[in-house]
């Protein structure tokens, strides 16, 4: 095999993993390579610390090397390339789509997208606005802003979405500060109909909320009797690994 044919079966074998974790016989169907090309790949790019291995005979999926060499390239993507792993691992847990969002306003800008293997599937948002007390992440983000900023933002327009919206500026200042103390929220069917989120915050290594870690689907389903707490448990976990990647990357790079 020449060299740059190993080169390009071994972005064939990266690609494959960029939608989520897999083994050896499932990239091997993927990128219509033989099993045996691709174990030997998957080996050495795991000794290259490119695609980390989830316990021994497990599965496959992007190491930390590719997400760091992303962030480096983009500094702008950094925050996506250091929370997709775990986007990936969290709907692997949930069974349910994952994201990740910003607070861009008075809006949530959705940066990330990680779909759920359902028939039933939720939309995609990412690169979309949404008003912010709509969704469980707008609640998380507006929890991690300044009391200023949320004045101004309970003072300006609250669009109604569903029967289910809640438009009252105390109110919603109520569910504000319920997600700062528990450090999550729950929206049940307040901007979608038959949909459900829960979203936990990310920081920096200042400490501040920088993002939101969301999961979703629909409501017959999601949370599902009983889950709901260890759906929120997970889902905070979830962002505290980025918080914690994020910080460390944030501290490489400072002079």
């Amino acid at each position: 095999m020449s060299s740059v044919q190993s080169v390009e079966r071994a972005f064939a074998v990266l690609r494959c993993l960029a939608s989520g974790p897999a083994g050896v016989s499932e990239v091997a169907e993927r990128s219509h390579l033989p099993k045996s090309t691709v174990s030997r790949l998957l080996s050495t790019l795991h000794d290259l610390g490119a695609v980390d291995q989830l316990g021994a005979g497990g599965d496959y999926r992007i190491g930390d090397l590719l997400v760091e060499l992303a962030a480096a390239v983009q500094p702008g993507r950094s925050l996506v390339a250091i929370a997709r792993p775990h986007l990936v691992q969290l709907r692997e847990a949930l069974g349910e789509a994952t994201g990740l969002s910003v607070l861009d306003g008075r809006d949530v800008l959705y940066l990330d997208h990680v779909e759920a293997d359902h028939p039933v599937q939720v939309r995609d948002w990412t690169g979309e606005r949404l008003p912010a007390h709509l969704v469980s992440s707008g609640f998380v983000l507006l929890a991690g802003a300044t009391v200023a900023a949320l004045d101004e933002f309970l003072a300006g327009p609250l669009p109604r979405a569903t029967a289910k919206t809640m438009t009252d500026p105390e109110l919603i200042r109520r569910r504000v500060d319920e997600a700062r103390r528990r450090g999550s929220a729950w929206v049940y069917e307040e901007f979608v109909e038959g949909l459900n989120s829960v979203a936990a915050p990310v920081r920096d290594v200042g400490d501040r909320v920088v993002a939101a870690v969301h999961a979703h689907g629909p409501s017959f389903r999601f949370p599902g009797p009983g889950r709901a707490e260890s759906i929120t448990e997970q889902v905070a976990a979830a962002a505290d690994r980025i918080s914690v990647r994020l910080a460390g990357h944030l501290e490489l790079l400072a002079p």
